[in-house]
């Protein structure tokens, strides 16, 4: 049909390709298994190209010049968006800590290390108003340095430089952040609805803050952490610390910590809700083109300077609100305080009766005074008995606070970058920080070949080798960099007792390789990952193919002095699809749980189909279970799982919760017994696809090549040495 046929008012581009508009393959079959969390970080949406080295480009950064430079835009009010009392150290901290507030311990997911503020969600949450200018006020400042600074980076940066300029003595900086290029769509921020709905639904029980659905830690979807103006939005003190107790720990504070950010982060700046929030536009990924990519914009009024809203509570929590002091302890601690409502609306604190003198001035005419304010959360650090010792402790030490607010803000800015290791820049501290997980470095000059000799002799089978190298790797968590067998802190508490690791065999395995590396000078962690790289070249030996899996020593032992035992308990596995165990059932299916597990290890789609399909065959099943074992000749690295999975010879019975037989057509005999995630590997379209490349006749050398390089890339995960 040419143009002069088509039918009129009939666009010739198919609507809803490339945009919302169209149903996605997962709209149409919502229940379909969802694998784009294993895809979020294709290289193809990265415009820098593969060859692009983010750490080679920051040695060429002017580090001083940088900061001279953040601390001069502090002071350089913009007219289309201008600062507070000519400050925007308020705002950059704010930037800084909305950025860093998203990250929770359970699965080291959200937090400032990869610049994802700028993109959806986190762009455009309620709890995010307004960060969008102060990014933007950050542009030039990132168009001048280029790739020689990240977003992430220079996000990071800014809230520390604002705090310097506020007169802080800061802990220190580290640079190393890099970018994604793309939303994190596929994290689990809730299942809400709407933006902040009421909490209930993310709790089993609301008053008990214990019950938040893992793995979140904000109460409500579209919250950095707790509402401001308390529990669903009615104030109640109490309630609101224990809250915050419960949300700061899933972001991996105490309550020391919690205080001095709570305090610290109100120190300076302002809450701003001077205005009609109904009034404002869309956020940023709702609004239309001519907003410059900006959300929330007025669209009555000035809606800048006092004007604005952002929270909708107004006001300043200190006398002097561009300044580092004590000034938010005395103001909490010196007054009484009532409830008001904002002229937003919203609900919060202030004076019963204050000194004219004591009340802030007002952000545009230092003629005009206006009455500070509290949230609910500032409360909480008066009422409840352990925040108010802190406290009161902090108000009378004001170094004693600084330092503490210091090291916490480092701690929140640097949590999900990992080991000091990965530090950069001439600012990044050299005191050890439990919380950094130290390990001590390993020597690298021993004899390989003697060791696999006496692993070798050893008696312990494949199944046992395997099996335990890959529980040390496999807590490697790629959100924050923690985990895996560096350190061989699967021997120390809490690891060595985690059902998961099977705690009677583990203790079996480990007694015969702690001699081994004792003779040797290896250390325990490289003699784990060493025994495991031996079982698998003797499980490919087995089946026909010479191979080395390579090694690369240099792994430290930590101690148990140098290991936070309580951090590492959400690191604990509660599903392994790779070993075919589940520490339970859950509301996710197995085989999402295996996904889970994939993208925190950093694995592909393919390099998981290819590392399931040869630990079944090798025979590593929690316990020793057939289940998914479909092959004769168990202890071989085989394609005989692909085979067996894709032969319609076969028929799929369930049999039981997240129980399946696999039986023959004719003559109705059960040949393996099999789960979820082992079936999804023929039943799901795209991991189908790959699981019919290794069952082909002709891929049984790549098979074993394949399955190689994604185990030496979960044994190496942690290495960051090997990319230097």
């Amino acid at each position: 049909m040419d143009a002069k046929t088509r039918p009129a008012g009939k666009c010739p581009v198919m609507h809803g390709g490339n945009t919302a508009l169209g149903k996605s393959v997962m709209e149409w079959w919502p229940n379909a298994l969802n694998l784009d969390i294993l895809h979020q970080h294709d290289t193809k949406t990265d415009p820098l190209g593969k060859e692009f080295d983010y750490r080679e480009e920051l040695k060429k950064l002017d580090v001083e010049a940088l900061k001279a430079d953040l601390r001069a835009l502090m002071t350089d009010s913009q007219d289309w968006w201008p600062a507070d009392w000519g400050s925007y150290v308020g705002m950059m901290a704010r930037v800084t800590w909305h950025a860093a507030g998203s990250y929770r311990t359970s699965d080291g997911r959200g937090g400032a290390n990869t610049g994802n503020q700028r993109f959806a969600p986190l762009n455009s949450w309620p709890d995010n108003v307004n960060t969008d200018k102060g990014r933007r006020l950050l542009w030039p400042i990132k168009k001048k340095y280029g790739n020689k600074i990240s977003w992430a980076d220079l996000i990071a940066l800014a809230g520390t430089i604002a705090y310097e300029v506020a007169g802080l003595k800061t802990f220190g900086f580290a640079f190393g952040r890099e970018d994604i290029w793309h939303p994190e769509k596929d994290t689990y921020w809730g299942d809400e609805k709407e933006w902040l709905a009421p909490s209930d639904g993310r709790y089993g029980d609301v008053s008990k803050p214990e019950t938040l659905d893992n793995p979140l830690a904000a109460v409500q979807m579209g919250l950095i952490y707790v509402n401001p103006e308390g529990v669903n939005g009615k104030s109640d003190p109490l309630a609101t610390a224990a809250q915050m107790r419960e949300t700061f720990a899933r972001m991996g504070m105490n309550d020391e910590e919690t205080v001095a950010l709570t305090a610290g982060g109100h120190t300076i700046g302002k809450t701003h809700g001077n205005g009609n929030p109904l009034d404002l536009s869309p956020d940023p990924e709702a609004a239309g083109p001519e907003l410059q990519g900006l959300g929330w914009m007025n669209t009555k009024g000035r809606g800048i300077g006092r004007d604005t809203v952002v929270s909708g509570l107004e006001g300043a929590w200190t006398t002097e609100p561009t300044k580092w002091d004590n000034g938010f302890f005395k103001m909490l601690f010196e007054h009484d305080w009532h409830l008001v409502k904002s002229p937003a609306g919203a609900t919060q604190w202030e004076p019963v009766s204050i000194a004219e003198q004591d009340r802030p001035v007002d952000v545009e005419d230092p003629s005009i005074r206006h009455n500070p304010m509290m949230t609910d959360a500032d409360m909480a650090l008066k009422v409840d008995p352990i925040y108010r010792e802190i406290s009161l402790r902090f108000m009378n030490d004001f170094e004693a606070f600084s330092d503490a607010f210091a090291r916490a803000w480092f701690k929140l800015t640097h949590r999900d970058m990992g080991p000091k290791t990965r530090y950069l820049g001439p600012d990044a501290p050299t005191e050890d920080l439990i919380w950094q997980d130290p390990v001590p470095a390993g020597r690298k000059d021993f004899d390989v070949n003697a060791v696999k000799a006496k692993i070798a002799a050893s008696g312990l089978s494949v199944s046992d080798l395997v099996t335990t190298a890959w529980d040390s790797a496999r807590t490697y968590r790629g959100s924050d960099f923690r985990g895996g067998a560096n350190g061989a802190r699967i021997r120390l508490a809490p690891q060595k007792n985690w059902e998961g690791n099977e705690p009677a065999r583990l203790a079996r395995v480990i007694s015969v390789l702690e001699p081994i590396a004792a003779e040797s000078g290896a250390s325990l962690a490289d003699v784990i990952v060493l025994a495991g790289n031996y079982g698998v070249e003797q499980a490919a030996k087995a089946a026909g193919f010479e191979i080395e899996v390579p090694f690369a020593p240099g792994r430290g032992d930590a101690t148990a002095d140098e290991t936070d035992a309580a951090s590492f308990a959400p690191l604990e596995p509660l599903a392994d699809g790779f070993r075919n165990w589940l520490k339970k059932d859950y509301v996710v299916s197995p085989e999402e749980l295996l996904l889970d597990r994939a993208q925190l290890m950093g694995l592909t789609a393919p390099e998981m189909t290819a590392l399931v399909g040869g630990m079944r065959v090798i025979g590593t099943n929690h316990g020793g279970t057939a289940h998914g074992v479909f092959t004769d000749r168990a202890g071989a690295l085989t394609t005989d799982f692909f085979v067996a999975l894709t032969d319609m010879a076969h028929s799929w019975v369930p049999v039981g919760n997240n129980l399946y037989e696999i039986r023959d057509r004719k003559t109705g005999t059960t040949r393996f017994t099999a789960t979820r995630v082992d079936l999804v590997f023929g039943s799901n379209s795209i991991l189908r696809a790959y699981a019919e490349v290794y069952a082909q006749d002709d891929n049984k050398e790549k098979f074993v090549k394949d399955f190689v390089a994604a185990w030496t890339k979960v044994m190496n995960a942690d290495r960051f040495d090997l990319s230097e």
